[in-house]
């Protein structure tokens, strides 16, 4: 069976789907695999290495698609991708399904089996396919350095013969993968932290890593079989807001990373709270490129508002790449391994597998999940 990585061409992305020492497990299963020539520059992998590992290092992007088994790539195809793909092609990436109904449409139409990595359920046998949460833990940290980096002051406290000096108050909303992340690396930093998250259950991890939980009654809250936070009700999201609002004034930084799967995120900082905020102060919006948390951040740019800088960076897992591609390459071939047939040296779809069915997308020329199917049919 041919696996086949093609170079990621999203602007910036300088992840890649499979290393180097992947690559050589893959081979080392019986997959004929073949990359394009540069896929991991951005990385720091030399196509040397992949060569070393086993895999065809290929200058034909066309051909490497066209001729391929099983896709295995990090961001989701081109439609111009998908005109090249074989019927019957496996393709493995982020989709974003809920958000982009011409592509699923062109996957659908090319008989293509689309496999999204944002679709593997959360249960304890796919934690190590689970590629949502393994670069959402570095988002948390590089949210904290971005922020250490913009604001005019230091996270720790500092007791200097000139004076003392003292920590940062930091606020964390949303303790998810992201949330928990960035408080633990902003108490590593020596700040103050305080957190809150709808779930209360989340309280006891917030403190076990040394912060402050803000109680906040929103009645009913909880959360999905999946893990994730439920959708507020409009009324929910003003008490949290107008509960919050003491807190994110008096915050030197404040790191949003609340989402709604599936749907577009809450807004929580509205702009007369980045306007109470001191000046110099820093918010960093994860969700900004879903819609953001933030009134007032921009995908992709970082503003100031007033005296406070609203960052608002995509991609952030990709400012640390090397460390990215390793766990998202380690994520991919775990899922392939769990589905290889080692006799006949292919990767097999078996839609009685119980993590497999909930993350194919299309397959045969149908919209097989049946969230993605209502979205199409326009049911929501």
């Amino acid at each position: 069976m041919r696996i086949a990585i093609p170079k990621e061409t999203h602007p910036g992305e300088n992840r890649v789907p499979i290393t180097p020492d992947t690559a050589k497990k893959l081979c080392r299963m019986g997959a004929e695999l073949v990359v394009e020539a540069g896929l991991g520059t951005g990385s720091g992998f030399a196509d040397s290495e992949y060569s070393e590992a086993g895999a065809t290092v290929s200058n034909n992007r066309n051909e490497l698609i066209g001729s391929a088994d099983v896709l295995l790539r990090l961001r989701k195809p081109s439609v111009e991708d998908i005109s090249l793909m074989k019927r019957g092609c496996i393709h493995i990436s982020y989709l974003d399904p809920f958000n982009e109904r011409e592509l699923v449409t062109a996957l659908k139409d090319a008989g293509i089996t689309a496999i999204s990595m944002e679709m593997i359920p959360r249960t304890t046998r796919s934690q190590k396919m689970d590629a949502l949460s393994s670069q959402a833990n570095l988002a948390g940290y590089v949210m904290v350095l971005q922020a250490a980096a913009h604001l005019p002051r230091i996270f720790p406290m500092m007791m200097t013969p000139a004076g003392t000096l003292k920590p940062a108050n930091v606020f964390v909303i949303g303790a998810g993968v992201a949330g928990l992340q960035a408080i633990a690396t902003a108490k590593r930093l020596g700040a103050k932290v305080t957190a809150f998250d709808t779930r209360p259950v989340v309280a006891e991890q917030v403190q076990s890593l040394g912060a402050k939980f803000l109680e906040i009654d929103l009645g009913e809250t909880g959360q999905t079989e999946g893990g994730y936070a439920l959708e507020l009700t409009p009324e929910q999201v003003d008490m949290q807001r107008q509960a919050q609002k003491d807190v994110i004034a008096k915050s030197d930084v404040v790191i949003t990373t609340a989402q709604v799967f599936g749907r577009k995120p809450p807004v929580l900082v509205t702009k007369d709270m980045v306007a109470g905020m001191a000046t110099g102060s820093v918010i960093v919006d994860m969700a900004a490129e879903t819609g953001g948390n933030v009134e007032g951040s921009v995908p992709n740019e970082i503003v100031k508002v007033g005296g406070v800088t609203i960052i608002g960076l995509g991609n952030l897992a990709g400012e640390v790449a090397k460390d990215a591609s390793q766990m998202y390459s380690a994520n991919l071939f775990n899922l392939v391994e769990d589905n290889w047939n080692e006799e006949e040296k292919q990767f097999v779809v078996d839609f009685e597998d119980d993590i497999l069915p909930g993350c194919i997308i299309t397959h045969g020329g149908e919209v097989v999940n049946e969230a993605i199917k209502k979205i199409m049919e326009g049911g929501a």
